[in-house]
């Protein structure tokens, strides 16, 4: 499979909290650093990077002034440097419990402290050098081992977790990295946790809670009994093996999860590539045929769709689509043209996208026309146990798009991820922690279910809440590259505040309409 941007290991940003439950915060001001913040934002979100020397220590950049921790002999400590010099480097030495103690190289002093008050000149370990490690990158993700180069995904039919996939096509590839008391969980797509055995349950009971490691840029997940996590077997079962240090085999790259879509166009059939190279819509079921990896371009906003045969969409001769395509290059890319419930796309010879009569797609209309009336259609869709009813697109040119591997949804917007106000009905914009939301789909709407099983819905003055006993539709529109936004039924976006709340009273898809999923 070419690259292209396909597989894309995430740059793992974390923040680092102490024993008060603070961050460690990097300040624009004096180039300072505190452990004084409740949340983790930008100001405390830090990349371990390995020393340029090649030895055993690492350097902690901040991400949000791309400058480096430093300790100097009588234990002061700034993030002033601009290039990593003696005093920035420091061992990570991780603890029984999973926690970090970090001790300057050069001067053998441990670094920690409260507030602003933090040194560089422990000579003992107490709870104030001991720091948790807290993820800063969106928790959904795919799983790679790094020694198999094999994709882990939910295996139904065995019951398991599975380092086996070549690809990591459709919903079971996704993982939901899951922080709680300290530790993670691992969530398969149909919300369950891995133990360390290899049994799936349903609660995340502590044999299913792992503290994370890092070696040489990859993770290592240490279960309760301080064993790693590893592929076993012929099957390459997810389980906690014999080893109490991390090697080859227990290490994992956690990679970009693109949005993956299946399209129904006016005929009521399934967008596929199942006969041949040409893309047709001529199918009455979804499966790894009909379903299409999605990226959009960060410059442009032109996306691609990219086929579980190998190949891009791209336009040929005479407006033909065929997927065919091995490159990125100008005739993969699409532009959307989000129109309520249904999407066009325009080719690169500003064209749009049509079927034909004979299922074929094509970029052969100057316009996007009323097509001849069609019959109503029910199609069940995969993933879902109710019978859905789809009212026919009605244009040529529309199709309804559907995102097929985010069952449950964790969005975060500028000033952190969306979840539930406690003792409230309505869902806050500007935490550190996250909640995991259910997804269900009809007729080009989404429907957004909660903590208890209510619905999300809008209710006075823009205002979201999250108890609903009937679900309301909200539209998503794919916009940005990893980010979407969400449409209410006044018309308005979702967005979040300077209150912290998640309100429906954006009228245009920027800036804080839109959110990472």
């Amino acid at each position: 499979m070419p690259t292209n941007g396909l597989h894309q290991v995430l740059k793992i940003q974390f923040g680092l909290l102490n024993d008060t439950d603070r961050y460690l915060t990097a300040e624009s001001f004096g180039f300072k650093v505190n452990a004084s913040a409740p949340s983790l934002k930008r100001k405390q979100t830090w990349v371990l990077e390995p020393d340029p020397g090649q030895g055993t220590a690492v350097l902690l950049r901040s991400s949000h002034l791309g400058r480096y921790l430093s300790a100097e002999k009588d234990g002061r400590v700034a993030c002033e440097a601009e290039r990593p010099g003696r005093d920035c480097r420091f061992l990570v030495l991780p603890q029984p419990d999973g926690r970090w103690v970090l001790q300057s190289e050069p001067h053998g002093r441990f670094f920690g402290g409260t507030e602003d008050r933090l040194s560089c000149f422990a000579t003992a370990i107490s709870p104030a050098e001991l720091w948790t490690v807290h993820l800063a990158i969106h928790p959904q993700a795919h799983l790679l081992s790094v020694s198999r180069r094999r994709y882990v995904h939910l295996c139904l039919q065995e019951d398991e977790m599975a380092a086996d996939g070549d690809v990591p096509w459709g919903v079971d590839a996704l993982l939901t990295l899951i922080f709680q008391s300290r530790q993670y969980c691992l969530k398969t797509c149909d919300s369950r946790y891995l133990r360390s055995d290899g049994c799936l349950v349903w609660e995340p009971e502590s044999r299913a809670c792992y503290t994370l490691e890092f070696k040489a840029g990859k993770l290592a997940f240490k279960d309760c009994d301080g064993r790693y996590l590893a592929p076993v077997g012929p099957a390459g079962t997810l389980k906690a093996g014999r080893n109490t240090r991390p090697g080859k085999d227990e290490l994992f790259d956690l990679e970009e999860s693109h949005p993956q879509v299946v399209l129904v166009a006016a005929n009521h059939r399934y967008v596929s590539v199942r006969q041949g190279v040409n893309v047709s819509a001529n199918q009455d079921e979804e499966l790894d045929h009909e379903t299409f990896l999605m990226q959009i371009d960060q410059e442009t906003k032109k996306c691609t769709f990219y086929s579980s045969t190998g190949g891009y969409w791209t336009l040929v001769t005479h407006g033909g689509i065929e997927a065919t395509a091995t490159e990125v290059s100008t005739d993969t890319m699409f532009e959307l043209e989000w129109r309520g419930r249904r999407v066009a796309l325009k080719a690169s010879n500003g064209r749009y996208v049509c079927m034909k009569k004979n299922g074929q797609l094509a970029a052969i209309s100057d316009f996007v026309g009323e097509g001849p009336p069609r019959p109503a259609w029910t199609g069940k869709v995969t993933g879902g146990t109710a019978q859905q009813t789809l009212s026919p697109p009605g244009k040529d040119e529309e199709f309804i798009l559907k995102l097929i591997n985010r069952p449950i949804l964790v969005l975060r917007g500028l000033d952190g991820f969306v979840c539930h106000r406690r003792g409230s009905n309505q869902l806050d914009t500007n935490r550190s922690v996250y909640d995991v939301f259910h997804l269900s789909f009809s007729d080009g709407a989404y429907q957004i279910r909660g903590r208890g099983g209510g619905f999300w819905y809008t209710g006075s003055h823009g205002s979201v809440c999250s108890d609903g006993e009937r679900p309301e539709d909200f539209l998503f529109e794919f916009r940005e590259r990893g980010r979407l936004a969400i449409r209410a039924r006044s018309g308005k976006y979702l967005r979040g505040g300077a209150s912290g709340l998640l309100r429906a009273d954006a009228d245009a898809p920027v800036g804080p309409a839109l959110w990472e999923y």
